[in-house]
């Protein structure tokens, strides 16, 4: 049988490698070509943003964004700027981070942690483990400035962004004229463009400038502005980035001069500015190419067609992606507020539309930041106005990254993952040189932290983040994340050679821990949090076989071996993993009841610390279940009401997540409120989370994860298939009794359009791409809406659809049984029924 399926379930797809478009018309069973136009889930409630003053602050501003470049559009009345970014501007240039002479030191305090000598280990490690540099910062570009030469009192001010469209626009009255503008990096073209007009002809008066912290220069070169620049030198690295933007302003009527501080433009009716940024970079270790011809040809692909066919195929190709899903949650009573009020009044007043723009706002910031061939979206996804951002907006490999891309597959944006995957590959590459140098080891490895040089070694010393040896593991299971929703096994066949080898790092460096006999990972640490602070400042973090290393490593040997059955390779390689896996600490559950980070009991109910770590078990990983491991569930909930609620943006963003999978819907609903809360760059409190006026998430300061885990967070609280079935509304708050979804994906290839009422599923459509068993779980009556059978399953029977399979771990040790609270959750039945490639199965509530 397992064969028979991966044969059907292996065919090539119209879901391979893209976006999977939602069936919300189709008819029962019916089989139906899935890039027809009527099967877009187009979202019917308002999708726009709007503001009744301009941006004064960064936060304020709105992103836009192709994937490559970006623009934060202030709406300024007397002044309208445009701060602008290209993907590949970073500081430093090619080169590794990594220092060889830091492998005896290594090896020096995993001795000392192995011999129980905790403090000595974390002060020896502290004073050595150093590498080269803490990698290079992700810059900006600059700022372009347009002056109107009109008076700064307007009134009927109205700045919006309607992230149904990927457009800005900005509308006012000064002396009886309306001035509009409108503003879209195009998804049709490597352009972003700006189109100016007025009431009455002969109205814009416009002076163009550019400004920039970068080392840079602007000349005026065929009525355009040209600005030359350069990345900058950091922590001893050179600079090595160039880049070239064009700003080519084009009239309908007017003047245009030229003027020491840039352009000049008066009299004109209309006025459309295109900007083309590129830079030398070609890949992590060649920035051959030549960014002034390469800004040429992209100005020139935009100036290829009119306004209005640009506009319309960058409109056409961003609702392709966006429209792909659409989510109702309620009836949207503020609409007619400005949305930095919505976002200040969430918690008193009903607002269930806001979660649905914050929502899609999520997915709109992940087509906007990462497209096929771009850079990964990185801590800041492509919105940077600094020379040295926060944490240099760099990749954050112990969370942050990942969560990035957590709504890819279940929302629909599916290729959007493909720049995740491209740096997956880099650092299969750049990795060897760590994982040889630093610990004599087979594979690729990298530490908790790197950059677009595809830096590996440890970034910012070792003390509570840097030595952490996680990340090769983590990011390798967004290969499984797209393989399981996808059943693409070409992907998987690419793709594979990095799992296999980040298994090898792991196989080779796995130590007996001489007290347990288990494998264990050392030296490492849960990161960012540590087991010991005493009051004389005494801390410790440093430790082997911490609980989530032991997971990941449990994940990663486990999609190795699945993948090299489907693929038919490296028999022995798997057979070795397996005996490895089987050696692996077991998760346990201390004294209070929680679920342990680390190998001893160190877990204390004072520790409210942003990062839950040890939790990934449950989420985003699927060992851990209330059906299959229930004491271990009990525990994660324990662990949840120890650490609390309020913390970092993306921290929240995660609970929310957490607490769906622990089928707490208004526990989850009531992190979104701690998270859709106003906050200012005055007022924002370190680690206190929030929501800035322009919808970025904060850390504070902004972190677009934030935004990416909400996301991924809502969808877990509507659908979720991480174990065994697709379960049906598991989170469902009371806040949202009524609603409707549709578009989003599921492992196993289905495609959900539900609707609920009283909160029960009233209707149901399951597209099957690429057909084998569906098993719901449900807790409301379902029935067949058409001429197929739907069976009930025994709880416990395991699925015969290969890509909806569940872990089996070892059994955990609890160490004080009556800690441990009991389990509960919703009753719920498994209802299975069999699908064809291509059909669409409807059902009744």
């Amino acid at each position: 049988m397992f064969n028979r399926l991966l044969s059907v379930l292996h065919r090539p797809t119209l879901l391979q490698g893209l976006g999977i478009v939602s069936l919300s018309l189709l008819t029962a069973c019916q089989p139906t070509d899935t890039t027809s136009p009527d099967t877009v889930a187009v979202d019917a409630q308002p999708l726009t943003f709007w503001y009744d003053r301009p941006a004064e602050a960064w936060t304020e501003a709105l992103p836009l964004g192709n994937g490559r470049l970006g623009a934060m559009v202030f709406g300024g009345v007397d002044q309208a700027v445009l701060q602008l970014n290209e993907d590949t501007v970073w500081a430093g240039g090619p080169q590794n981070n990594v220092k060889p002479s830091l492998k005896p030191h290594l090896e020096k305090v995993a001795e000392l942690v192995l011999a129980n000598r905790h403090e000595e280990a974390q002060a020896y490690a502290d004073e050595h483990i150093k590498s080269h540099h803490d990698g290079m910062p992700y810059q900006t570009v600059g700022n372009l400035v347009i002056d109107p030469q009109h008076p700064a009192q307007a009134n009927d001010y109205r700045r919006t962004l309607d992230i149904g469209q990927a457009l800005a626009q900005v509308r006012y009255e000064v002396d009886g004229v309306t001035y509009q503008r409108e503003t879209f990096a195009a998804l049709s073209a490597p352009v972003i463009v700006t189109r100016w007009t007025a009431s009455e002809a002969g109205k814009l008066d416009l002076d163009l400038g550019f400004n920039s912290p970068m080392d840079h220069s602007v000349s005026v070169d065929n009525q355009r502005l040209r600005v030359e620049g350069k990345g900058g030198d950091h922590e001893g690295v050179e600079g090595k980035i160039r880049f070239t933007a064009l700003v080519n302003p084009i009239l309908e009527g007017g003047t245009l001069d030229s003027t020491e501080q840039g352009l000049r433009i008066r009299g004109a009716d209309r006025v459309t500015v295109y900007t083309a940024m590129a830079t030398n970079f070609v890949r992590y270790d060649d920035v051959s190419a030549d960014p002034s011809t390469r800004a040429e040809q992209h100005l020139a692909d935009g100036l290829r067609r009119s306004y209005e066919e640009l506009r319309s195929a960058h409109i056409a190709a961003y609702r392709d992606q966006f429209d792909r899903v659409s989510l109702d949650l309620g009836p949207a009573p503020a609409e007619d507020q400005p949305t930095d009020q919505r976002l200040a009044n969430f918690r008193e007043q009903n607002d269930p539309h806001l979660a649905a723009l914050y929502f899609q706002f999520g997915r709109y910031l992940l087509i906007s930041s990462s497209q096929p061939g771009t850079q990964p979206a990185n801590l800041q996804g492509i919105w940077n106005d600094q020379l040295t951002p926060p944490w240099d907006s760099k990749y954050t490999l112990n969370i942050n990254a990942e969560m990035n891309y957590w709504p890819a597959e279940s929302t629909n944006l599916s290729e959007l993952h493909e720049p995740l995957f491209g740096m997956l590959k880099d650092l299969s590459v750049t990795g060897r040189e760590s994982a040889r140098e630093l610990y004599d080891a087979d594979g690729w490895m990298v530490h908790h932290n790197t950059d677009i040089w595809r830096i590996t070694g440890q970034v910012d010393g070792a003390y509570m983040w840097g030595q952490w040896l996680g990340g090769a593991a983590w990011l390798s299971q967004h290969i499984g994340y797209r393989y399981h929703h996808t059943g693409n096994r070409d992907f998987l066949a690419e793709h594979y050679p990095i799992l296999r080898d980040a298994a090898r790092f792991y196989a080779s460096v796995l130590t007996e821990d001489p007290d347990t006999g288990w494998l264990v990972l050392v030296p490492s640490n849960s990161p960012e949090n540590d087991y010991l602070h005493r009051d004389d400042g005494v801390q410790a973090a440093i430790d082997a076989g911490v609980t989530m290393d032991n997971q990941l490593v449990f994940d990663l040997f486990s999609l190795v071996v699945e993948a090299a059955e489907v693929l038919g390779q490296d028999a022995e390689l798997a057979a070795e993993l397996r005996q490895l896996r089987d050696r692996l600490p077991p998760m346990q559950i201390g004294q209070h009841g929680q679920l342990q980070e680390w190998l001893q009991d160190w877990d204390s109910p004072e520790d409210k610390h942003r990062h839950v770590s040890h939790l990934y078990g449950l989420h985003p990983s699927n060992q851990i279940s209330p059906y299959r491991t229930p004491e271990l569930f009990s525990a994660v909930r324990t662990s949840m009401e120890m650490r609390g609620d309020e913390s970092t943006g993306w921290s929240m963003g995660w609970k929310v997540g957490i607490w769906a999978r622990l089928q707490d819907g208004n526990r989850a609903y009531k992190l979104l409120t701690d998270q859709i809360k106003l906050v200012t760059e005055d007022s924002a409190q370190f680690e206190a989370g929030g929501t800035y006026a322009n919808m970025f998430a904060a850390h504070p300061p902004y972190q677009i994860d934030g935004n990416f885990g909400v996301t991924a967070g809502i969808a877990e609280m509507l659908v979720q298939s991480h174990d065994g079935a697709i379960h049906l509304l598991p989170a469902l708050p009371d806040a949202w009794p009524e609603g409707n979804v549709k578009g989003l994906v599921t492992r196993g290839g289905f495609i959900i359009d539900m609707s609920w009422r009283e909160g029960k599923v009233s209707e149901l459509s399951v597209r099957s791409t690429l057909g084998g068993p569906l098993r719901l779980r449900v807790h409301s009556d379902l029935t067949p809406a058409g001429d197929f059978a739907l069976e009930p399953v025994r709880e416990g029977a395991p699925s015969d659809n290969p890509l909806l399979q569940v872990p089996v771990i070892k059994t955990p040790i609890i160490h004080q049984p009556e800690a441990v609270q009991p389990v509960d959750v919703a009753p719920s039945q498994l209802l299975e029924t069999q699908t064809q490639r291509g059909q669409a199965y409807r059902f009744k509530g």
